[in-house]
């Protein structure tokens, strides 16, 4: 037991892989995670599952795809995890599968995978204080968060050790990396998991950013496919100035777990459910299938800068085509003291079903992304987007009705 690490999981909201420091963004300051980047392994090629929360989260959680994993749609919550049902792996995630190799396990943060409401707004204490049952939390053993309600300050959190929604002051990533270095802290004759799920940096984005001068609109960098000129341009430049406002703030709060709790026999991840479209091709917030959507930041650092059963050396950039269903698998085998290695060339990406929420893709789709292509496919399973993104990494060019494309696109499509 006492050779096994413990495994710390940061999973922010909205974050895109390119929206870092690290990553190049002039607009992004992002100082703890740039460090962090130079000790970690840098998935750059790291996507979502599914562009969109539940269901991102219930592949990340569960180790599947949806709809296998029990979700669908975006209210569909997570089934409850039952061993002796006629399908028993429904609703077991990654703390079940921890809690069996000898670990505590901690939850702190959002949720965003049990019933909810229906008729109350996305935004509010409704769902913030919406009670999520014990045995709806996937099984982690200390369990202390919110079902959603992006209240990015003075958050209401509820769980294991409190029983009613108690509402806190400060900036929410604050407090959950505050309640999270404290449960760490503590002596424990166990290796330990904790998942941090801090909502920021979603919408709204222009919620007070505590401590940080949030840029002008008109000093913003855009993305060379974001169209200019007109009424996308103007939004764009707003919401990306609240935007890279709360992302400096959550890289502060990152950065106050990695200094204040003894990381050094841990092994950190970093990450996101899904990215924004912010202008991109005219488009905003997520379930699109674009880059700017489906693309996460992924970082893994591990002890001693090794990876577990390997001489390879931790700090470099890896181009295999993950995707957050795999971070449960890497957990367990980090758990047995195995190294983690893709059996895939390329990640299968998809929106299992439509969604009505304002400005997200509003159709069901399915594909799959390899570092040099992406192919995605109607629900009917005829050819809607198709990227050589080698040569095109911004997307400007769709090949899905090219001729001469033809014949390689159906060739993939069999792959689906």
């Amino acid at each position: 037991m006492a050779s096994q690490p413990n495994i710390l999981w940061i999973v922010t909201t909205q974050w895109r892989a390119q929206a870092t420091g690290y990553a190049r963004d002039p607009n992004a300051r992002t100082p703890w995670l740039d460090g962090l980047a130079s000790e970690a392994v840098n998935y750059t090629q790291a996507v979502t599952p599914h562009p969109l929360g539940p269901q991102a989260r219930a592949a990340l959680l569960t180790g599947k795809l949806c709809p296998e994993n029990g979700v669908q749609g975006y209210w569909d919550a997570l089934p409850v995890y039952q061993p002796g049902s006629a399908t028993p792996a429904t609703g077991r995630t990654v703390a079940h599968a921890l809690k069996d190799r000898g670990y505590a396990t901690a939850w702190f943060g959002k949720w965003h995978l049990a019933e909810r409401d229906r008729t109350a707004p996305f935004v509010g204490e409704t769902h913030a204080k919406q009670i999520v049952p014990p045995e709806r939390r996937g099984g982690f053993e200390l369990w202390e968060g919110f079902e959603s309600g992006f209240l990015l300050n003075d958050p209401w959190l509820h769980g294991t050790r409190l029983p009613q929604p108690r509402h806190f002051k400060g900036y929410q990533a604050d407090v959950l990396v505050q309640r999270a270095a404290e449960w760490m802290s503590r002596a424990s004759s166990l290796p330990q998991f904790c998942v941090v799920s801090m909502e920021a940096p979603h919408p709204p984005y222009h919620a007070p950013a505590p401590h940080v001068a949030e840029v002008k609109p008109g000093d913003l960098q855009l993305r060379a496919n974001v169209p200019v000129g007109g009424d996308v341009e103007k939004q764009a430049r707003e919401e990306l100035a609240g935007y890279y406002a709360h992302i400096e703030a959550t890289d502060r709060a990152i950065g106050k777990l990695l200094s204040e709790v003894d990381l050094s026999g841990t092994i950190i991840v970093f990450t996101s459910v899904h990215g924004d479209m912010h202008g991109s091709h005219g488009l905003f917030r997520k379930a699109w299938p674009f880059e700017e959507s489906i693309r996460v930041p992924l970082l893994v650092r591990y002890p001693r800068g090794k990876a577990p059963s390997t001489n390879l050396q931790a700090s470099r950039k890896d181009s295999s085509p993950i995707s957050l269903v795999d971070l449960p698998h890497m957990a367990v085998a980090w758990a047995e003291g195995k190294d983690w290695k893709i059996k895939r060339d390329s990640a299968p990406i998809s929106m299992p079903a439509a969604t009505e929420i304002a400005q997200q893709c509003p159709v069901a789709w399915r594909g799959f992304r390899s570092a040099k292509h992406k192919l995605i496919l109607n629900a009917d399973g005829t050819p809607w987007l198709y990227f050589d993104l080698e040569r095109d990494p911004l997307e400007m060019k769709n090949l899905a009705g090219d001729p001469a494309r033809r014949g390689e696109i159906e060739e993939m499509r069999r792959w689906l």
